[in-house]
């Protein structure tokens, strides 16, 4: 499952603590006596690791970063044409939302003026690699019949990395996370090219 791993040795601990911390409060909402009580540790130790909370972000984005790269070549070398994919995509963050979370990078949004700056530029890397793999997915979606064609590519991607992002955000609001399926079942309905709609029925 997506941004979770075998926690072994400190630094890995802290940062499934941390992760779990950031996805359900913010960066700014914990602290580093948050992740020492909940590993029983001192504080001492998770400095000698990170020793700022800016090293930590960034190690927790780089991680998630490589976590979710990892996702979407699974997503590929599973197969399946675009529509299929694009479920896949929508399914990572499916899987977060069932454990109360939100996407990371999300949550970090919402906090993106308060961030170190290199922070600030990984968060940026993460969502335009996002969107570079969208396109791409869209485009050969649209040239092989299997997505609506008509939007360019790029703006498609856009719009669903936004919905996803937001969807999630509404969802958490009123915790409810059937709004998060209201909302992207639509979508993905009308991106779902006719002739692909026809070949389900059959």
């Amino acid at each position: 499952m997506l941004g979770t791993r075998p926690a072994n040795g400190t630094a890995s601990r802290i940062l499934e603590i941390a992760l779990g911390l950031a996805q359900t409060r913010g960066f700014n909402g914990f602290s580093y006596a948050d992740i020492a009580a909940a590993l029983g540790i001192r504080k001492a130790s998770l400095h000698h690791h990170f020793p700022t909370k800016a090293d930590l972000g960034r190690a927790l984005l780089s991680r998630y970063t490589v976590d979710f790269s990892k996702a979407l070549d699974d997503i590929d070398r599973t197969g399946g044409d675009a529509y299929a994919r694009l479920k896949g995509y929508v399914r990572l963050y499916e899987e977060v939302m069932v454990r109360d979370r939100l996407c990371l990078c999300g949550m970090l949004a919402a906090e993106y003026s308060t961030l170190p700056k290199p922070m600030q530029q990984a968060l940026r890397a993460f969502f335009d690699d996002n969107e570079r793999w969208l396109t791409k997915l869209v485009k050969s979606g649209q040239q092989n019949g299997t997505l609506r064609t008509g939007p360019l590519p790029r703006d498609v991607a856009r719009m669903l990395l936004s919905a996803l992002e937001g969807a999630m955000l509404l969802a958490r609001s009123f915790e409810d996370p059937d709004r998060f399926e209201a909302v992207l079942q639509p979508i993905l309905a009308d991106l779902r090219s006719g002739n692909t709609r026809k070949a389900a029925r059959h």
